[in-house]
């Protein structure tokens, strides 16, 4: 029996129980998995880079670094959790083994992690701790896991293998459901290597025998995504400034992807128009300039117009943002750090408590098949299972928001019914007297412009598909002026 998605299940059933005539669009070129769908859903959470690092005062250690320097004094996973929550942030992924190899969980594999730290006199396990804390606040969990590891005696080896796969499975086991599992592109250099200081390279096209790692994912967590710069689920976005690019496709053009791939460097920041697989991007970056706290940067946390800025160039350009908040000495978010996320929360609650189009009335230049369940006002009707689609042959179309009266306003979010591929090419706002007000390229899960603030009635947007439309949600605001 054919498996069907939930997110079509509400269009389909209503033309399979007899109330319209026509059927609903056809799914165009490569359409998310259910586990994308899911991550599609979320918009923002944090990064934790805490380790060895954090004491050293290093962004890479060495992997020599002795267990007894990692000493947190306040160490409290509640507070990071209740930061992010405050934050408006969805989840928390940690950096469960940076390169150096440390270990923040007690690996059963290795005697280099916290169970021979001075921390709670080796009994401590941060991982535990802070899946904990995430359930307390309703916080989804990641874990990352750096293929490279300095300090391993067998890395560049088979062994290392057999060793690697072992923690992801103890990580993937003992601490409840992941999200994502995030593998980084920094692989194979000098190192510890158990005491060898060497350098060691490795072919990463083939060295750690991805497909049978993912296995691994796929067996212990089935809903969790995996990032890394090419994939398999979530994609790079090519940077760590954090801005997604103008055109941002959900789609990529096939080949082989692996942490720290270079030849689809140039499909990172925009994918690919005619892309044959689901690959999202995640858009990423450090509240400080380094991903581990440093105290010498306690006074460069970025500005509030700066995170404002990510924001709308990655929640915004139809990626998701990961925002890293690194934990200092004591184990805390650090005040500056914590005060700046609050600020970030409290202008998206002021620019996105209000939508303009709730109350609106919708009209298109075509309805698929004439039917109400096709219409303009299943983009405003906040269903996200509903959705506005043009008949197969019209590519081009207007879609229009009357607003009801003269209105200032500035934002407009849209977003296509992606669980029917990504189709939007381009398209341009206009305002009641013509005036064009913003215009842009892709917009996919979710595509946020803005404008000079102008008073107007009607929101027009011309839209160019490569496949009839398929809008699920259009919102107006009126959001803070620019810092």
């Amino acid at each position: 029996m054919m498996k069907i998605s939930l997110q079509i299940a509400f269009p389909l059933f209503v033309f399979l129980c007899g109330c319209v005539r026509t059927t609903p669009p056809p799914p165009f070129g490569a359409v998310p998995s259910e586990r994308q769908l899911q991550w599609h859903r979320m918009k923002y959470y944090a990064f934790i880079h805490f380790g060895p690092n954090t004491f050293t005062d290093k962004e890479w250690g060495f992997g020599d670094e002795p267990e007894s320097v990692f000493n947190p004094t306040q160490l409290d996973c509640r507070q990071w959790a209740r930061v992010a929550k405050e934050g408006g942030m969805e989840g928390i992924i940690i950096t469960a083994k940076h390169h150096d190899g440390f270990c923040l969980w007690p690996s059963k594999y290795t005697e280099h992690s916290v169970k021979n730290s001075p921390w709670k006199n080796g009994k401590g396990d941060v991982l535990s701790e802070l899946q904990q804390a995430c359930d307390e606040y309703g916080l989804k969990l990641g874990i990352y896991l750096s293929p490279w590891d300095r300090n391993h005696p067998a890395y560049g080896t088979p062994a290392y293998l057999d060793y690697y796969r072992n923690q992801l499975r103890e990580l993937l086991t003992n601490y409840g459901e992941v999200f994502e599992v995030w593998f980084d592109g920094a692989n194979g250099g000098d190192g510890y290597y158990g005491g060898a200081r060497e350098t060691r390279r490795i072919d990463n096209t083939s060295y750690y025998d991805w497909e049978h790692t993912r296995s691994v994912v796929r067996k212990l967590q089935p809903d969790a995504c995996m990032f890394s710069d090419g994939g398999p689920d979530v994609r790079w976005i090519g940077n760590e400034q954090g801005y997604a690019g103008e055109t941002n496709w959900s789609t990529v053009k096939s080949g082989i992807f692996y942490p720290g791939v270079p030849d689809v460097t140039d499909q990172l920041q925009s994918g690919h128009e005619d892309g044959e697989l689901w690959i999202p991007a995640e858009v990423n970056t450090s509240i400080r300039p380094g991903w581990f706290y440093h105290q010498s940067e306690d006074d460069k946390v970025k500005s509030l117009g700066r995170l404002i800025d990510n924001w709308y160039h990655s929640v915004g350009m139809n990626g998701n943002f990961l925002l890293n908040l690194p934990p200092d000495k004591r184990g805390l978010i650090h005040e500056h750090d914590a005060a700046r996320l609050l600020e970030l929360r409290k202008y998206l609650d002021e620019g996105f408590s209000n939508n303009l189009a709730r109350d609106a009335v919708a009209g298109a230049s075509n309805t698929r098949g004439g039917e109400e369940i096709f219409s303009a006002l299943m983009a405003i009707d906040q269903n996200p299972d509903t959705y506005w689609a043009t008949d197969d042959n019209i590519k081009q179309a207007l879609l229009t928001i009357d607003l009801g009266k003269p209105t200032e306003v500035n934002a407009l979010l849209i977003q296509e019914y992606i669980p029917l591929g990504q189709r939007v090419k381009s398209f341009v706002v206009k305002t009641d007297e013509n005036v064009e007000v913003a215009r842009g390229t892709t917009i996919g899960n979710r595509r946020i412009v803005r404008w000079k603030t102008v008073q107007t009635r009607t929101l027009t947007v011309n839209m160019t598909a490569n496949a009839c439309p398929t809008i699920s949600n259009i919102e107006a605001y009126r959001v803070p002026d620019d810092l």
